[in-house]
């Protein structure tokens, strides 16, 4: 990268942020045909405060446009900087359980230890405190993989794997959000190979959610569509399976997953029927649980019928969704990154029936409730540019500063 010219660069981190010529052209205020003779070295990049302008909307360090080293950023909102990206990413890349198979690995840490650490990152992901979770996962990731390699047999050894496909799966989900889709999708599909090895089908089932999330991401839908499916069967209750709480809910969100898969691809017969699948199981299930950090339930369950709705363009099916089927109550014992995500797709589902103020409004709330789910993933900020571009006249205050705090402008 550090060789490149920088309009390849520009073209690089555009695409990394899945951002079209069109798009990225339209938020710095120029051409496409600008933006293209750009990447292409046609035209010269020589003005120090576009390039400022062009880093703020890509959300990269300066230093890493020019080829430079990427300074550390200090506030504590930023939720990624592209040195702690590398430093995830060399976590990733580390394969300590082959090496112990040659060679005996060092003293592992102990499992207590590595319990409260994984309970703790998952809770911090669920707080949507994603810059705080970023900054603990490369040395999460290494201390679970030591453990996974350091324990030889028997049931040690299957919870230091359980633990380490748990680590890669909150890798995946807080790198997705965050844009990081190749990294997302690598540590997913981690954390389903280490599921066989803890021996725990309902891990895997979860884990292949993520993998599914990751490809959606990536523009793969239908892939993950049927892997969704093709899983879920294999879990389903009944047969030789129980119907415990932990399987239900797993069974569930596979349905779920399957169903914004669908909705990507536009397929809304079977996003119906996945999603009345799902329901079948949460009423088995009988409430709202977090089995298997899934937060599943019947409250999950709306507030993904109401997601499914705004990728099918039907925003106004989803605002509905969101004012008649969601008791307040039971959204509000939500933890807030699921509270938070909701939020994020309502004020979509209102941009898409062209109510900006109330887009708006939802925005604000999801910032009160988990700041960095609204001002750092890449879809927030698609909305509040949205949002500010078609409010006649100045933005109110309270939108304005927070447009000011996620870097977007008109």
């Amino acid at each position: 990268m550090d060789e490149l010219p920088i309009g390849r660069r520009v073209a690089y981190w555009r695409g990394r942020r899945k951002m079209s010529q069109q798009v990225f052209a339209d938020r710095l205020g120029k051409s496409k045909s600008w933006v293209d003779k750009i990447e292409r070295g046609v035209r010269r990049l020589d003005k120090f405060s576009v390039v400022y302008e062009i880093a703020d909307i890509l959300a990269i360090d300066v230093q890493l446009l020019l080829g430079k080293d990427p300074e550390r950023r200090t506030d504590a909102l930023n939720c990624i900087d592209q040195v702690e990206v590398q430093e995830i990413r060399a976590a990733l890349e580390r394969y300590d359980s082959m090496s112990a198979y040659f060679d005996a690995a060092p003293y592992p840490p102990p499992l207590v230890d590595m319990r409260k650490a994984v309970n703790h990152a998952w809770l911090t992901y669920q707080y949507g405190r994603y810059g705080m979770l970023t900054r603990a996962l490369p040395k999460l990731l290494r201390d679970a993989q030591a453990a996974d390699a350091g324990y030889g047999g028997g049931d040690p050894a299957r919870e230091a794997a359980h633990l380490l496909g748990q680590v890669y799966q909150i890798a995946s989900s807080v790198l997705r959000k965050l844009g990081e889709c190749e990294l997302a999708w690598l540590a997913a599909d981690r954390s389903m190979a280490v599921a066989q090895r803890a021996d725990d089908q309902l891990l895997a089932g979860i884990a292949t959610t993520r993998v599914c999330n990751a490809l959606v991401a990536m523009g793969r839908p239908r892939p993950a569509l049927e892997l969704n499916v093709a899983i879920a069967n294999r879990l389903a209750p009944g047969g030789g399976n129980d119907a415990s709480p932990a399987r239900l809910s797993v069974y569930g969100m596979l349905l779920l997953q399957g169903a914004m898969a669908a909705s990507r691809i536009g397929d809304s017969a079977t996003v119906d029927d996945l999603l009345n699948g799902a329901q079948e199981a949460a009423t088995l299930l009988g409430g709202d649980h977090n089995h298997y950090w899934t937060s599943f339930g019947p409250t999950n369950l709306e507030l993904h019928r109401a997601a499914a709705a705004v990728e099918l363009g039907d925003g106004g099916r989803a605002v509905e969704i969101h004012q008649q089927r969601i008791p307040e109550p039971d959204f509000n014992a939500l933890l807030p990154e699921r509270r938070a995500h909701h939020l994020l797709d309502i004020a979509r589902g209102y941009a898409q029936i062209g109510d900006v103020a109330n887009a708006g409004e939802m925005l604000l709330r999801g910032d009160r409730l988990a700041p960095s789910e609204v001002r750092c993933r890449p879809i927030a900020h698609e909305v509040m540019s949205d949002v500010l571009r078609r409010t006649r006249g100045a933005p109110p205050p309270p939108i304005a500063e927070l447009a000011e705090h996620m870097g977007v402008g008109v």
